[in-house]
């Protein structure tokens, strides 16, 4: 079977690349509650006031970052038909990436009432106030609480 002979040819990469989505599966347990617990909790509704001036050195660290969450998404995708998270994998390199519409994106994704619970819920655990996000209308913020268990 070629498939096969294809597996036994390229072992070693397979094993990396396994080992990679297991590292980042294991590590995005660990950081993700860690970035919701430590965000501001006005992090959606703060008024973006632009691109700021940045020093060369935090060019180069933006430069970097962009170009890791593009190696996330593209590990993300091969992690779609071999072992790994590829789903959270692009998910976290799309999170890395500054495109345009991007705080849109995001700010719809955290309106999702599930999203905004969850989020919520990793919060309080951690003793954090909750998030804050604008309304569609672009009116006031609004809070949804975590569901809580009797």
């Amino acid at each position: 079977m070629p498939l096969l002979e294809w597996i036994e040819k390229h072992d070693v990469v397979l094993a990396w690349m396994a080992g990679t989505g297991l590292l980042v599966f294991v590590g995005s347990l660990v950081m993700i509650p860690l970035i919701i617990a430590y965000m501001p909790a006005d992090y959606f509704v703060r008024i973006d006031r632009g691109p700021l001036k940045r020093s060369p050195l935090r060019q180069v660290l933006h430069v970097l970052k962009n170009l890791l969450g593009a190696l996330l998404i593209a590990g993300g995708l091969l992690m779609l038909v071999l072992p790994g998270q590829g789903l959270l994998t692009m998910v976290i390199g799309l999170s890395l990436i500054d495109f345009p519409g991007k705080r849109n994106l995001e700010v719809r994704l955290v309106r999702m009432p599930k999203v905004h619970r969850s989020i919520n819920w990793i919060r309080h655990r951690a003793g954090r106030p909750p998030i804050l996000i604008p309304e569609a209308h672009g009116g006031m913020s609004t809070v949804i609480e975590p569901e809580r268990k009797p």
